[in-house]
């Protein structure tokens, strides 16, 4: 028993003395000749780090914008195809229709944004792009995916400057001739070059696609933009409650658990008269 009890302080006075050599470091680097002693250069320090940040923040904010040209507002998630199916008639459809698209889209894409947010390489965007490209069955939404991520990936490379593997990775692309760019794994990248954390892209991809749908609602007259904006805030609860249900999942258990839409949506191609892509 004492050789245990020795054993036991041995191991704690190892633990003092490695905590205490960090804390003896961080006092050392306090006294470092490097460091801005002077209260102005400190200050100077912090505001270029907080204006570094704010300039993130304003790219982080118009990756969301409607304005930026991606496209998403030319497709509809196969709503037109529900409304001529008589799937959809009214704000109550509406809202069950805009529930289950955001089901499938956190139980089917989330795993593909947040793989591609915390390994934002051109590697692992092509290893993501394939898989989907095999997961997306529905000729209709495998097209849309395509058309959106490769303008999304077009109007990346031009406007985030700033980040040079964005222009590279479409220039290595362009140069195979093979442009297949789908649209939850490159956004996922876009997010990750731009310091979002996981949660908060796969939150925002959540969001830009209850607002398109949304969007195309209030263009299909089953709504109008004030409805449409209430309609938006009274989801929203629902749209974070299964985006924690989702969220951080492996590729490997992305699946579809509302098939009806997806369906519906593989038939927006037959549609005789239709306003949207997809």
């Amino acid at each position: 028993m004492e050789d245990q009890n020795q054993i036991d302080r041995n191991k704690e006075n190892k633990k003092r003395a490695s905590s205490g050599s960090l804390l003896q470091q961080n006092q050392w680097s306090l006294l470092d000749s490097d460091l801005p002693t002077d209260p102005m250069d400190v200050d100077r320090e912090t505001k270029k780090r907080a204006s570094s940040d704010s300039s993130l923040q304003w790219s982080q904010w118009q990756l969301l914008d409607s304005i930026l040209p991606t496209g998403g507002f030319a497709h509809s998630f196969g709503l037109e195809a529900a409304i001529q199916a008589r799937i959809v008639s009214g704000p109550e459809d509406l809202q069950t229709f805009i529930i289950h698209l955001l089901e499938n889209t956190g139980s089917l894409l989330l795993p593909f944004v947040y793989s591609a947010t915390v390994s934002p390489d051109s590697e692992t965007r092509r290893r993501l792009d394939k898989i989907l490209d095999a997961m997306l069955t529905n000729e209709v939404s495998r097209k849309a995916s395509i058309a959106q991520g490769s303008a999304l990936m077009r109007v990346g490379a031009s406007v985030y400057s700033e980040i040079p593997s964005l222009k590279s990775m479409r220039e290595a692309c362009l140069s195979t001739g093979v442009v297949s760019f789908h649209h939850a794994p490159l956004f996922g990248v876009i997010c990750g070059l731009l310091g979002l954390d996981s949660t908060t892209s796969q939150r925002a991809y959540m969001f830009i696609t209850m607002r398109d749908v949304i969007s195309a609602a209030t263009r299909l007259n089953l709504v109008g933009p004030l409805g449409a904006a209430v309609l938006q805030h009274q989801i929203g609860p629902v749209a974070e409650a299964i985006l924690n249900q989702w969220k951080d999942r492996p590729v490997g258990e992305a699946c579809q658990t509302v098939a009806l839409l997806d369906i519906v949506q593989g038939c927006h191609g037959y549609l005789f008269s239709r306003l949207f892509c997809s």
